[in-house]
């Protein structure tokens, strides 16, 4: 005879129905994906960096941003995305062409001639 036993099954009340719908997962906003916020965002599709490494977009700390650069060199969007990162203050990577760094100095340059 054997000491291993059956377990009892039951029945269970809302067991085995229909499970609640699982929401799905909220994605991550992109500047070449996000179309919605401020005015025409339409350039995004049209950016060269949008087919490329965005890793060469972002560098480390002291990493070299000439592959980066030479991409925004040959975009047609440039100025446009330029101009977002600055009215967006994006303080990382590369845009528009132009390091964290160059937009910074562009917008003190900005700041003191309006001021003048």
């Amino acid at each position: 005879m054997s000491t291993h036993s059956r377990p009892h099954l039951s029945l269970v009340p809302g067991w085995g129905d229909v499970p609640a719908p699982v929401p799905a997962p909220v994605p991550v906003p992109s500047p070449w994906t996000d179309l919605s916020p401020a005015g025409d965002a339409s350039w995004r599709l049209e950016a060269l960096c949008a087919e490329t490494d965005p890793e060469a977009f972002f560098p480390e700390k002291g990493g070299s941003t000439r592959d980066a650069k030479r991409v925004c060199s040959g975009c047609t969007v440039r100025a446009e995305c330029l101009e977002f990162a600055l009215a967006n203050d994006e303080r990382f990577g590369i845009w528009g062409g132009l390091s964290e760094r160059e937009r910074r100095r562009l917008r003190l340059q900005q700041r003191t001639h309006l001021s003048a």
